[in-house]
């Protein structure tokens, strides 16, 4: 299975898929997956922009309105967290993932799903140590200060996924593991970021939890983003299993944001999955949801009660039965907002109000947990003024997969249907990619450790011809990455 690995997008969908198109035509590959590793900027119009928090300069629409509005369709199945940079907005109505935009998915809060076999898990946000241990109590409209710390990370979703047994693949997060640093080349990466030394030095470079959770879950790979390079690492545990860690840069010309691995995957169909032990956790911790600005703690040895969620198989299958035993994402999505019309002139933008997610609302019911979003709510006195999708007709189901479309970059959403991704015909086990060792050139690996079966795609090069529309001139891309480093 091909799988493409970005950065932070920051919104240039529309690059991302060119550039992948233009990698697949020059290598005779079909990628079948590609993984967004935050600052994605699913902003649907105006109003989401103001949502951002993000100096005026780098509000604008990009082009994520053109896959929600259905007036493109995403060609490769894309799954993504959340960074700092995001519509908090919409996300928020989306806690535990789901549909974007048709092919487009979101793994919420922190979230665990299947594909081919390969269990990827990611944790969106940063860590920001203030708002570790508080509750979901951020909602739109947001204040200057909890339109920052809506995108922090929480101590529920960090304590969640240490409840998951068997192997991780592929693991996600925006921000880096706080130790993963020291196993690649600090000296290159100083090279290349010389003002990172100050936080090596304090230990403050990256995430602590993060660490903890890449030295817990150990999976195979951990893909990163955030500091805005490409940076690797080889971590190795104490059981003697690896860990590969990449960063990536954002998508911008001559800037390394973009790789592609040969992923070993089952025989199954490529469509997303719900991973069951993640579902039961939600299920058998739903009473740790806190939606409180006050620091909340995770249960622990020594109290009276429960501190262990692994799921046992009774608690597994009873939380299958309740989805009919149907562990298949329903490919459907529902708009909520409406779309940016660049020929339209709109009014003044202003943050809009919550909105319950159809999407949510369905996933809460079948697993009897509660959406942060309706509980805050509840609490602040608004419940009633919750809105649910502005047109419940609008949803638009993309499951049947028996019509092929000749474009499908430019198709109308409505009435389309997705082709499914075609399989790498290779049944070898071994994930080959590009690596860059310690003198800073590029040079193959494997997990097994025998690369010359299967050829790595160096896509470095077929990144330089992207233009950028929407980021600031080159003269200041170098001080928008320290800004976007420290603005936390």
């Amino acid at each position: 299975m091909k799988i493409a690995v970005e950065g932070c997008a920051h919104g240039d969908l529309e690059k991302i898929y060119d550039s992948i198109h233009v990698i697949e035509q020059t290598e005779g590959i079909k990628v079948d997956l590609l993984i967004c590793c935050g600052d994605f900027q699913s902003s649907r119009n105006k109003d989401d922009l103001m949502c951002m928090a993000v100096p005026p300069k780098y509000q604008r629409i990009c082009t994520f309105y053109k896959y929600y509005s259905g007036e493109l369709l995403a060609p490769v199945l894309t799954i993504f967290i959340g960074g700092n940079h995001e519509a908090s907005n919409y996300l928020q109505e989306l806690p535990y993932g789901g549909w974007v935009a048709p092919n487009i998915y979101y793994l919420g809060y922190a979230g665990v799903i299947n594909i081919g076999g390969v269990r990827i898990g990611g944790l969106s946000g940063i860590y920001k140590s203030a708002d570790y241990m508080k509750g979901h109590f951020e909602k739109p409209p947001y204040s200057e200060q909890s339109k920052r710390s809506v995108y922090h990370i929480r101590n529920l979703e960090v304590f969640r996924l240490k409840q998951l047994s068997g192997k991780i693949d592929i693991m996600l997060s925006h921000d880096w593991p706080s130790d993963v640093y020291k196993y690649g080349n600090v000296k290159q990466l100083l090279r290349k970021k010389p003002h990172f030394k100050e936080d090596i030095e304090k230990e403050e470079l990256g995430s602590k939890p993060g660490s903890d959770l890449m030295y817990f879950l150990k999976p195979s790979y951990w893909f990163s983003a955030h500091l805005h390079c490409k940076y690797s690492a080889i971590v190795r545990h104490q059981d003697d299993s690896v860990t590969r860690f990449l960063s990536l840069d954002k998508c911008l010309p001559k800037r390394k944001f973009l790789q592609i691995f040969d992923f070993p995957h089952d025989n199954s169909k490529f469509q997303l999955s719900y991973d069951l032990e993640w579902l039961t956790i939600l299920y058998l911790t739903n009473h740790l949801l806190s939606v409180k600005n006050t620091i909340t703690y995770m249960p622990g040895a020594g109290g009276n009660e429960r501190y262990e969620f692994t799921p046992s198989d009774n608690e597994k299958a009873h939380v299958l039965e309740r989805l009919n035993g149907n562990l298949v994402i329903p490919k459907i999505f529902s708009k909520t907002a409406p779309a940016f019309d660049p020929n339209f002139q709109s009014n003044k933008p202003r943050q809009p109000e919550p909105i319950l997610n159809p999407q949510t609302v369905s996933l809460c019911e079948m697993l009897c947990i509660d959406d942060p979003l309706t509980k805050v709510s509840k609490i602040d006195g608004t419940h009633d003024q919750l809105n649910s999708s502005i047109d419940l007709n609008s949803t638009i189901s993309f499951l049947d997969d028996s019509i092929e479309s000749n474009s499908p970059c430019s198709t109308p959403v409505k009435k389309m249907i997705l082709p499914d991704p075609k399989s790498c015909e290779s049944s070898q086990d071994i994930c080959v990619e590009q690596e860059i060792d310690q003198d800073g050139n590029s040079t193959e690996s494997s997990l097994n450790e025998s690369p010359e079966n299967v050829p790595a795609v160096n896509i470095d090069k077929s990144v330089d011809n992207v233009e950028d529309s929407c980021s600031p001139s080159t003269k200041k891309r170098k001080k928008r990455n320290i800004e976007m480093y420290e603005s936390v």
